[in-house]
């Protein structure tokens, strides 16, 4: 759920705008990097962004009247590292702020808190942690995509329940109520995305291989020993 606009109070509005600033800013010089070092990257980093924008514009009838969507940025983060989808997914939501009048200007640094920093860096980290110990590619791809869903919601009770805790159990009776609303619909919603996002990896793989391995996604060449190549043993 992307916060409206006006519905945080001014200070914590100003507050996650700052607390974002300084990823964006990384991401702008890492982002920038890529592109002057590696312009064939450029199309690859569009489907990226591409993806997000769709993912996270597909808004879902959540219960009280709030809403539901993926958010598309495990992708993104695997692909091209967490600082990169900070700007991608600033961008998204701007974009969407002035377009479709989801989420907005005043929640805007917030909301890039929770899906285009958090989120990144979280399923980033659970991938890579899967990596290392040996998980196949496809099955990190879903949990890193899983886990970037379901923390920028998580992030997201948890700006609320700040912003407004609960008259008697406070910020945690506040966290606990704005959690469990989203959970019913957010949690089958991470499941789906993480099913899309090895979908779209597995097409990636077919298509664009070459692309993957300069990106470490994939590992070339053939281990000492075996008649598999490296990156066939990673997509299995």
């Amino acid at each position: 759920m992307h916060i409206a606009e006006g519905f945080l109070p001014p200070a914590h509005a100003v507050a996650w705008g700052v607390a974002a600033a300084p990823f964006i800013v990384h991401g702008v010089r890492s982002l920038t990097r890529e592109v002057r070092e590696h312009p064939e990257s450029t199309l690859l980093l569009g489907a990226s962004g591409a993806f997000t924008f769709v993912l996270s514009a597909l808004k879902l009838p959540s219960v009280t009247g709030s809403c539901s969507h993926p958010t598309g940025t495990g992708l993104g983060a695997i692909l091209f590292r967490p600082p990169m989808m900070a700007v991608l997914g600033t961008i998204t939501l701007l974009f969407q702020a002035l377009l479709l009048a989801h989420g907005g200007l005043t929640t805007l640094g917030a909301n890039a808190f929770s899906m285009a920093i958090v989120g990144p860096w979280t399923g980033y980290a659970l991938y890579r942690l899967l990596r290392r110990y040996g998980a196949p590619l496809m099955a990190a791809v879903f949990f890193g995509a899983f886990a970037a869903d379901l923390s920028t919601y998580c992030v997201t009770s948890a700006q609320l329940a700040l912003a407004f805790p609960d008259p008697v159990s406070g910020f945690w009776g506040a966290l606990g109520k704005f959690g469990s609303i989203f959970a019913l619909t957010q949690i089958p919603l991470a499941v789906s995305e993480g099913l899309l996002t090895v979908f779209v990896m597995r097409l990636l793989v077919q298509s664009s291989r070459g692309e993957l391995v300069r990106l470490g996604v994939l590992l070339p060449g053939r281990r000492a020993g075996t008649g598999k190549t490296a990156d066939s043993e990673a997509v299995a």
